[in-house]
């Protein structure tokens, strides 16, 4: 049957699809890191340490990390063997046919569209309070959804139209971008690791593991290590949308594998350094707040943790809502060609 119809490429297929070819395995890894690397590394890491693990998130991260590149290792090995842009829904039309691949295809258009939309939102929130920090404000009902009451999300759709633009401009200025705002995210957190790590209190790391492995809170929810990991998890988010790049790398069997892998790797070490060194400055019963990092560095005496956070998040949700909404480009990209859209 027709719908069930597979569809046999190889990456040499995608070899002359008028995508410039202009990304190396530097670019891809930096793509990967970008999408990786958001708000879950100022957020999440608190959070789990307080309510889930403790100062044993370190070993949440590592398992989480782990299950992760079970995944990682299986994207690695379709871009190579498969190619195309179509990241997911390309492995599934060479694999299970054309139905598969329309479901996954769509699949993967709604969680990149509602993904960008849902890192919009929040990047706006943090634009916003930036904006107040130096004695401006935009009206309320340009900072709100007609949801919530307001007109429009103004910095929302703003950011969005930009990105929008930047990829009409090419990869090459995208990748640029990427690179430069990445650079910003880490230089945020060499820092906070360059001022934590004079700050170490070992006695903070004791115990090591309060909650144990697994278990329940007097409440009846989950706690302890594996349940730290599955809370940990969703700050690995995002490295499979460096498959979306593979046509348009110059060596892809070689460096969409070694983009998607390095990348995995890199961010799960920056997040065992800073879940050590968070838990081991500030007790982990202080860290369930909505911004960790910064209320530890507040309780070090450091005044301009709030405008270091802040730079680092916007930065860090800039880079991810570029590498999603790439991937969601791509995968139109894919679909229109093989006819599965207008």
């Amino acid at each position: 049957m027709k719908i069930f119809r597979a569809k046999t490429t190889t990456p040499d297929d995608f070899d002359h699809t008028g995508l410039h070819k202009c990304l190396t395995a530097f670019d891809l890894t930096l793509l990967g890191i970008g999408a990786i690397i958001g708000t879950g590394i100022f957020v999440l890491t608190g959070i789990a340490a307080a309510t889930q693990a403790g100062p044993a998130v370190i070993l949440s991260f590592v398992i989480a990390g782990i299950a992760c590149a079970f995944a990682a290792l299986a994207y690695a090995e379709l871009a190579s063997a498969v190619g195309g842009c179509g990241s997911a829904y390309g492995y599934s039309y060479a694999a299970f046919g054309e139905l598969i691949a329309w479901i996954i295809g769509w699949d993967l258009i709604l969680e990149y569209g509602v993904a960008t939309a849902a890192v919009a939102n929040g990047w706006a929130g943090y634009f916003n309070n930036a904006l107040i920090a130096v004695g401006f404000s935009l009206p309320d009902s340009l900072t709100k959804s007609p949801s919530l009451g307001g007109i429009i999300n103004l910095p929302a759709a703003g950011i969005v139209l930009i990105l929008m633009v930047l990829l009409m401009l090419g990869m090459r200025e995208s990748a640029r971008t990427n690179m430069v705002m990445v650079f910003v995210k880490l230089l945020t957190i060499a820092v906070f690791i360059g001022v934590a790590v004079f700050h170490v209190n070992p006695e903070n790391w004791s115990p090591f593991m309060p909650f144990g492995w697994s278990g329940e809170s007097p409440e009846g929810k989950p706690v302890g290590v594996l349940a730290g990991a599955a809370m940990v998890f969703f700050a690995y988010v995002g490295f499979d949308a460096v498959s979306t790049a593979a046509e348009e790398a110059k060596n892809p069997q070689r460096d969409v594998p070694f983009g998607i892998i390095f990348s995995l790797v890199f961010c799960t070490v920056i997040y065992i350094v800073v879940a050590g060194l968070l838990t081991g400055v500030v007790p982990y019963t202080q860290l369930n707040v909505p911004s960790p990092v910064a209320h530890s560095l507040h309780l070090l005496g450091i005044n301009w943790a709030s405008a270091l956070v802040a730079t680092g998040v916007i930065a860090g949700l800039t880079t991810v809502m570029l590498v999603l909404y790439y991937g969601l480009t791509r995968v139109f990209f894919a679909m229109s060609r093989d006819g599965l859209m207008p």
